[in-house]
């Protein structure tokens, strides 16, 4: 059979992430472009066409070998149309065809999904949720996304905005104000954002000491990753914020798993590099609030992909579409 490859594109609002995938879910080629958002975005699809063909051109390949393009962009997608309902970093406006953009340009067939989604699709698929049908992804990052798959399909509700569990209200009255407009969700405390704010409110304090307070006082800020080496190394104040963080992170994941009674529950994300630190402790809490049956069924782990999860799992959708 000749070589069949896939185009996998994870779109950020900086920066479009692209790979040739075959069909086993191997990355064969990637490459990054810079995400143009400028006229409202209208320059996006027309370079991803034009970096698509270059990097053909570079590897003296013809276009005949790509069956298709599968897209995760970020905000809620309507997966049959492939039209982003609205997303606020893209320039677009609300009800933007990207499916239909980018098939214009290209000819090729399109599959649009959430790119948390297609993390999860790309864990599923060749990551750490290999082989499992029933999993949860969650995304910790700027901020937390989530992709749930139940019996190896996309959970993506009516609207498709299934599977935001970083606007799990995790305090229950009050807390932070989050960019969706609510208050309390757990994007507040368990993101990368959420983390620093919770870091900066705890330095602020006048007995706050130890080793965070001395890279605040050096760097005159402090990042995630500050926070979790400095618990590893025993700093008190670091530990009492990891302590709050997977308190929360591990309450919602808890109310999730007796909700699904996934096999997986996957955390990737940039936060997730912290590792066993997070994860543990994120265990230990899970544990004190689900339901046994759940609890004893449900394997916690750290996602394995990384960053191509995204463009693995934009393929996916190709490959399912296509029904290869």
């Amino acid at each position: 059979m000749s070589k069949q490859w896939i185009v996998g594109v994870d779109l950020g609002g900086t920066t479009t992430k692209l790979a040739f995938v075959n069909l086993n879910g191997e990355i064969l080629h990637k490459w990054e472009i810079p995400t143009d958002n400028s006229n409202e975005g209208q320059n996006i699809t027309t370079n991803i066409t034009n970096a698509i063909n270059q990097k053909l051109e570079e590897l003296k390949e013809e276009k005949t070998i790509l069956i298709g393009i599968g897209m995760g962009a970020p905000g809620p997608i309507n997966y049959e149309s492939g039209v982003v309902l609205n997303v606020v970093n893209l320039g677009w406006q609300d009800n933007f065809p990207l499916q239909e953009s980018l098939h214009s340009l290209t000819g090729l067939p399109v599959a649009i999904e959430n790119d948390a989604n297609c993390a999860a699709l790309g864990e599923m698929w060749n990551g750490a949720g290999k082989g499992a049908k029933d999993l949860v992804c969650v995304t910790l990052g700027t901020g937390v996304g989530g992709g749930v798959i139940a019996n190896g399909n996309i959970v993506r509700g009516i609207n498709g905005a299934a599977g935001e569990i970083g606007h799990i209200t995790s305090i229950p009255f009050g807390g932070p104000l989050c960019n969706c407009g609510k208050t309390g969700c757990l994007e507040t405390i368990a993101s990368a954002t959420g983390i620093v704010r919770l870091a900066e409110n705890e330095l602020s304090k006048p007995e706050a000491k130890g080793e965070l307070a001395v890279i605040l006082t050096e760097n005159g800020k402090v990042t995630a990753k500050d926070v979790f080496d400095s618990a590893r190394n025993g700093d008190e104040l670091a530990q009492k914020i990891l302590d709050e963080v997977t308190f929360h992170l591990g309450f919602a994941l808890a109310n999730i798993a007796n909700t699904l009674n996934p096999e997986m529950i996957v955390l990737g994300g940039g936060v997730s590099r912290a590792g066993d630190i997070l994860l543990d402790s994120v265990k230990e809490n899970f544990a004190k609030f689900t339901f046994s049956a759940a609890k004893d069924s449900t394997n916690l782990s750290l996602a394995t992909l990384g960053n191509d999860a995204g463009a693995i799992g934009a393929a996916w959708l190709i490959k399912h579409k296509l029904n290869l």
